[in-house]
C-alpha cells in the first residue's frame, strides 16, 4: 500500500497520537481539524505541535489543514489535490451529554461532515476508508460483552444515533461505489493529553481545584477503559488490510476495539485517586471522601460497556491489554508535567 493518508480530527486525542505513529512509519499525513472550542483549544494546539515535532525527526511528513468537515468545497479540494490512498475519519462532535444540549453540532459534523467524506471517496477513489464509530451504538443492550453481531437499533443519545448512521452510510457507499470501508467501535478511550471532558481528566481537574466529583448511578456503572496507544495500534493494523466483500456485495467491516475488561466506576475512581497521590498531583493527606458525591444516572448514559474483541483477534491477532492502573499512571505523570504541579510557575 502507498503512503498518502488523510486523518480528519488530527488535533483530537486519538487523531494526534495516530498521526504521530503514522509519520514514524513513513506515511505522508495530511491532517484536517477545525480546532474548535468544545474544550480548551490549547491542548489541541499542543497535540499539533507534538505531531509536527515527530514529523521533523521521522521518515514521514505531516501537514495540517485548519477547516471544517462540513465544508464540502474544502473536502472536495483536499481530496482532488491530495490523491490519498487511505482516509481515516476521526473528526466528529464528541460527547453524549453535549448532544442533548447542542444537537445541531452533531448533525453538522457527524452526519453532513461524514457524508462529505463519503462523497469525496466516491469521486476520488481510495484504497481504504477507516472511520470512528463508538461503543455508544450498543445503547442500553443488556447482553454483555457487546458483539459486532448484536442489534444496535436502540440508541439512547443523538451522538450514538449519528455513529450508527455513519455505519449505515458507509455500508451503502461501499456497496454502491466499491469503497472498502472499516468502522471501529471505540470503547472509553483514555490516556495522556486526552479530552478534558472525559471523567478521568475532569475528575483530576476538580479534585485539584478542591471541588467535588459526581459519581453517576450511585457508582453502579462499568466502563471498558481502553488506553490510547492500544486504540492507535488497532487502527494502524486495520489501515493496512482493507476488507473483502462481507457477503452483502460491500467491502465492509465493523470491529470493536476495547480492553475487554470492564471496571466498576468506584474501582476506577479509587485507582485514579491513588495514582494521582502517588505521582504527586494531589497531597498524600487528601480527603477523598469529602470530595465525592454519589448521584443518579444522567440522561443519555448507559450502565455498562464491555467489548467482545473476538473479531479483531481473529483477523488481526490483536487485543488491547493495557492495565487500567498503568494507563491512569501514565496520565497522572503527564498531567503533573503538563500543568507544572509543584512548580512555582504553576
Amino acid at each position: 500500500m502507498d503512503k498518502k493518508i488523510i486523518v480528519t480530527g488530527a488535533a483530537g486525542f486519538i487523531g494526534a497520537f495516530l498521526s504521530a505513529r503514522l509519520v514514524r512509519e513513513g506515511w505522508d499525513v495530511t491532517g484536517l481539524d477545525n480546532v474548535n472550542a468544545y474544550y480548551d483549544p490549547s491542548i489541541k494546539e499542543d497535540r499539533i505541535r507534538m505531531v509536527e515535532a515527530a514529523a521533523a525527526e521521522e521518515p514521514g511528513s505531516f501537514s495540517l489543514v485548519r477547516g471544517d468537515l462540513a465544508d464540502a468545497a474544502l473536502i472536495e479540494r483536499l481530496f482532488a489535490e491530495g490523491e490519498f490512498d487511505v482516509v481515516v475519519n476521526l473528526a466528529a462532535q464528541a460527547g453524549v451529554r453535549y448532544s442533548i444540549d447542542n444537537p445541531k453540532a452533531y448533525v453538522d459534523s457527524n452526519l453532513i461532515g461524514f457524508y462529505n467524506v463519503l462523497e469525496a471517496c466516491r469521486h476520488h477513489p481510495v484504497k481504504h476508508l477507516v472511520y470512528a464509530s463508538s461503543s455508544s451504538v450498543y445503547g442500553g443492550n443488556e447482553k454483555v460483552p457487546f458483539s459486532e453481531a448484536d442489534q444496535v437499533d436502540h440508541p439512547v443519545s443523538l451522538y450514538a444515533a449519528t455513529k450508527k448512521s455513519n455505519e449505515l452510510m458507509a455500508h451503502a457507499y461501499s456497496k454502491l461505489y466499491d469503497i472498502p470501508s472499516t468502522g471501529l467501535r471505540f470503547f472509553t478511550v483514555y490516556g495522556p493529553m486526552g479530552r478534558p471532558d472525559m471523567a478521568y481528566f475532569k475528575f483530576a481537574n476538580i479534585l485539584r481545584a478542591d471541588g467535588t466529583i459526581k459519581i453517576f448511578n450511585m457508582g453502579d456503572c462499568q466502563r471498558d477503559f481502553t488506553y490510547v496507544d492500544d486504540i492507535v495500534e488497532g487502527v494502524v493494523r486495520v489501515i493496512n488490510r482493507p476488507p473483502m466483500d462481507c457477503g452483502t456485495g460491500a467491502k465492509y467491516k465493523i470491529y470493536n476495539i476495547g480492553n475487554s475488561e470492564p471496571v466498576q466506576l468506584l474501582e476506577f475512581v479509587s485507582t485514579l485517586q491513588r495514582v494521582l497521590v502517588e505521582e504527586g498531583v494531589l497531597p498524600v493527606d487528601y480527603d477523598f471522601e469529602a470530595h465525592r458525591e454519589l448521584v443518579p444516572m444522567q440522561p443519555g448514559d448507559v450502565v455498562a460497556t464491555y467489548a467482545d474483541t473476538t473479531e479483531l483477534q481473529r483477523d488481526f491477532g490483536y487485543c488491547p491489554n493495557t492495565r487500567l492502573e498503568d494507563g491512569l499512571r501514565a496520565f497522572a505523570k503527564w498531567y503533573k508535567g503538563y500543568y507544572l504541579i509543584g512548580n512555582k510557575n504553576a
